[in-house]
C-alpha cells in the first residue's frame, strides 16, 4: 500500500512539472470568466477593448513575470475583501528560485479561484459553472498578457485603485530584499537617500524603476542568468497601478539574484500606508535602492 500511494505522490508530482503555458492560460480563461461574471453581477461596465489597448506588450516574458501578476492579482483580491466588509488574507508568496516553472503559475490560479469562490460564497453569490475550456497552444507573453487583463478588470471591480501608497509600500520590500543581499555579499551599505524632488512626477518614477532593472540585468548577465527586456514598460502617462506593476517585474528579476547567492528567504508582504503618498517620496526611495544596488560590482564579490 505504501508503495503504490509513493508511486501515486511520484506521478502527480511528475504531471504537475508538465504544465505548460497553454494549459496556464486555459485556467487564466476561467479565472477571467469569473470577474466577468462579478462585473455583470454588480452592474459594472467593462472595458474589454480599453484594457487590451493600455496592456499588451510583447516583449519576452519569463513565468516568474507572469507568476508576479497572480500576486499583484491577490493583492487586489483584498482590496474587494476590505470592501465588503471581510478580513484581509496574506497574499501568497514564494522563496526565491532561479528558473521559475509554469507549473507554480498554475498553482496561483488555483489559489486565486479559490479566493474568488470563498468571496462569492460569502456575500451569497450564487455560484455558475466553470466554462470548461480546451487548452489553446499559447505562450508565456500571452499568459502574462491575460493575467494583466484580468488585473485591471479588478480595478474596475474594486472602488479602490493602486495609488502611489502601494507603489511606496512594494519598494520598502525592494528595500528589504537589497538590504539582505548586501549582508550575503559581505558589502558595506554606506548608502543615504538623496535629497528629495519636489517636483518629481510619476514618470520620474518609472525612468528610475528602469534604470533598477537594467542594473540586475547587469548582475544576471555577469553570471548567467537569463534576463528580460522591459522596453515595453517604459511610457508616458503613466499611472501608479502601472508603476506598481514594474515595481512587481523588479521584485521578480530581483528573485533570481537572491535565488543565486542562496538567499532562501521570502519577501514579506507590503505594509501600505493609506496616506497620500507622493511622486517626490516613490522616487527618492526607488533612487535610493538604484544607489544600494550599484554598490553590487559582481555577484561573486565578497564570496
Amino acid at each position: 500500500m505504501k508503495k503504490i500511494t509513493l508511486l501515486l505522490l511520484l506521478t502527480l508530482s511528475l504531471s504537475a512539472k508538465n504544465i505548460t503555458p497553454s494549459d496556464v492560460y486555459s485556467q487564466v480563461m476561467v479565472l477571467t470568466d469569473e470577474v466577468h461574471y462579478l462585473l455583470k453581477y454588480y452592474g459594472i461596465e467593462h472595458d474589454h477593448e480599453g484594457i487590451i489597448k493600455r496592456t499588451t506588450v510583447s516583449t519576452k516574458l519569463k513565468p516568474r513575470n507572469t507568476w508576479q501578476v497572480t500576486y499583484e492579482i491577490l493583492v487586489k483580491i483584498n482590496i474587494l475583501r476590505n470592501e465588503h466588509g471581510l478580513p484581509t488574507i496574506e497574499p501568497v508568496n514564494i522563496a526565491p528560485i532561479l528558473n521559475l516553472e509554469p507549473y507554480l503559475v498554475y498553482e496561483q490560479t488555483q489559489r486565486i479561484l479559490s479566493e474568488l469562490e470563498i468571496f462569492m460564497r460569502r456575500e451569497n453569490i450564487v455560484h455558475h459553472e466553470h466554462i470548461k475550456r480546451v487548452p489553446e497552444v499559447k505562450t508565456t507573453i500571452d499568459v502574462y498578457n491575460a493575467l494583466t487583463h484580468m488585473s485591471y478588470a479588478f480595478d474596475e471591480l474594486n472602488a479602490e485603485r493602486f495609488t502611489l501608497s502601494y507603489v511606496l509600500g512594494e519598494q520598502m520590500r525592494l528595500y528589504d530584499d537589497i538590504t539582505q543581499l548586501l549582508l550575503e555579499l559581505n558589502i558595506t551599505d554606506n548608502t543615504i537617500p538623496k535629497k528629495k524632488n519636489i517636483d518629481a512626477t510619476n514618470e520620474d518614477v518609472l525612468k528610475e524603476s528602469i534604470k533598477v532593472l537594467e542594473k540586475i540585468k547587469q548582475l544576471q548577465i555577469g553570471v548567467g542568468i537569463d534576463f528580460v527586456d522591459f522596453t515595453d514598460f517604459n511610457k508616458e502617462n503613466v499611472s501608479p497601478g502601472e508603476i506598481y506593476t514594474l515595481t512587481q517585474m523588479i521584485l521578480a528579476e530581483l528573485q533570481t539574484i537572491k535565488a543565486y547567492v542562496g538567499i532562501k528567504t521570502i519577501t514579506p508582504s507590503a505594509s501600505v500606508n493609506q496616506s497620500d503618498t507622493t511622486a517626490a517620496e516613490v522616487e527618492q526611495l526607488v533612487s535610493w535602492n538604484l544607489r544600494k544596488l550599484n554598490l553590487i560590482h559582481s555577484l561573486r564579490q565578497g564570496k
